[in-house]
């Protein structure tokens, strides 16, 4: 007897051209490499609420359906191209540039188990939510929050041969630069922020799966961390100065390089605690704001 080990399970997609179509008849995959992720079908119950002398319930159904999870990425050239495009509700233009838009896109997953063949086909998936993490002596890492609308199992693949990954590797903390305010920074410790779309499905009457999504505004958030040398940033936040924030990040391999632009945020506080003897840090939520120039509160721009 064979169980299913994670070691021998993998993902592949293909983009949507209709929401929840699963990529047509005969779905050309892509393969996507994952550190970790969490797909599942879930469904609402239906219970009933009459009484009964003997105080026990008879009637319990299954009602609407969806997927929703998380898929967890070190993020590198091209291979997450199709998902910065779900979460940023546009496409990368031919400079490399993306902003955020008004046009959803959606996805269909397989999560293949090799090992046991049986496979799990998610469709109609959109990015919910798109997390972006940067710090020292870690991979740049991105989790992908997922919300769609129904799942198949089966016993075979949707692609036998899907398409391979670019063969890039992930970009790390070490080989980029990062700026605040227009002026290159040699004091933080981390980023980390997430473009929130607010995902949730839709449902009709005569079906149990989720029809369409609808979304909400596209708000970005975050933290950065400071290490403690000056009034600098703590004034940002007690004047209410606005600044903005620039980072690269790249594979020191290859070149290949993605540089996040937050052109207008503002500070909304400034903790400065004593955790030990050692270096204190300032750790500053932010909010990313639309910028009248560049007409986004986030720009992605890939190499």
């Amino acid at each position: 007897m064979a169980f299913a080990q994670g070691a021998q399970s993998s993902l592949t997609y293909v983009v949507e051209s209709v929401f929840g179509d699963g990529g047509g008849g005969t779905p050309a995959m892509i393969e996507l490499p994952y550190n970790t992720h969490s797909l599942d079908l879930v469904k609402a119950r239906l219970q009933t609420a009459e009484i009964r002398g003997d105080r026990m319930t008879r009637i319990d159904r299954h009602g609407n359906r969806n997927n929703t999870g998380d898929i967890v990425v070190e993020l590198r050239d091209n291979d997450y191209d199709d998902f910065i495009e779900s979460a940023m509700f546009s496409t990368f233009n031919t400079a490399g540039d993306i902003k955020v838009g008004t046009t959803p896109s959606t996805l269909a997953i397989e999560d293949w188990a090799a090992d046991i063949g049986q496979s799990r086909f998610f469709t109609g998936l959109g990015v919910s939510d798109m997390a972006i993490s940067i710090g020292v002596n870690q991979m740049v890492q991105a989790t992908f929050s997922m919300v769609g609308s129904d799942m198949v199992q089966a016993a075979t693949r949707v692609d036998a041969t899907p398409t391979a990954t670019t063969g890039g590797e992930p970009f790390d903390g070490y080989s980029g630069t990062i700026t605040e305010g227009g002026g290159a920074s040699s004091i933080i410790s981390s980023l980390n922020f997430t473009l929130s779309n607010s995902l949730s499905p839709i449902f009709v009457l005569g079906s149990d799966a989720a029809q369409q999504l609808e979304y909400g505004l596209a708000i970005v958030e975050g933290t950065v961390e400071f290490y403690y040398q000056d009034a600098d940033m703590m004034n940002k936040f007690l004047n209410e100065t606005e600044s903005s924030i620039v980072v690269t990040v790249d594979d020191p391999t290859s070149g290949g390089s993605y540089t996040f632009t937050l052109p207008r945020v503002k500070y909304n506080g400034a903790s400065v605690p004593v955790n030990d003897p050692n270096s204190r840090l300032i750790s500053m939520p932010f909010v990313a704001l639309r910028d009248a120039t560049e007409a986004t509160n986030l720009k992605i721009t890939k190499n």
